[in-house]
């Protein structure tokens, strides 16, 4: 016996898909840019130049991007855009694989991606801002 959901049903499991998806980077963003010191104390602890130019702009992708899949506004756009940056992410922060912790991580990182880049092919559902336009 096969299940093939309702529309309505797709939509409703898309929406909780965005809404799992983004939870991370919406509070992840937020904490960047409430604490930017400290943010851009690790990046530049990292090695990553111009690391207060990078922690603003890793908060902002990581919050309007998020908020972005949330409410399912122009979705495909930031769904790429959050894939790319999931897997930079995951060869800049996540490479020391002898940390189990940074390998489960790094696996972690790649499967977001790939959530992200189903949401972009597919779109964000008929629940969304983008449907309503």
């Amino acid at each position: 016996m096969q299940f093939f959901p309702s529309e309505a049903s797709m939509s409703i499991v898309v929406l909780i898909g965005r809404i799992l998806l983004s939870i991370i980077f919406i509070l992840s963003g937020f904490s960047k840019l409430t604490a930017l010191g400290g943010t851009a104390g690790y990046f530049g602890g990292m090695g990553i130049p111009a690391p207060m130019v990078v922690a603003v702009l890793v908060g902002l992708l990581e919050l309007l991007g998020g908020l972005a899949i949330l409410i399912g506004f122009r979705t495909r756009e930031a769904a790429f855009a959050l894939a790319i940056f999931t897997i930079a992410t995951a060869f800049v922060a996540h490479m020391n694989w002898s940390d189990m912790m940074q390998l489960i991580n790094f696996q972690k990182n790649l499967a977001i991606a790939g959530g992200f880049l189903v949401l972009g092919v597919y779109g964000a559902g008929s629940i969304s801002v983008d449907a309503r336009r």
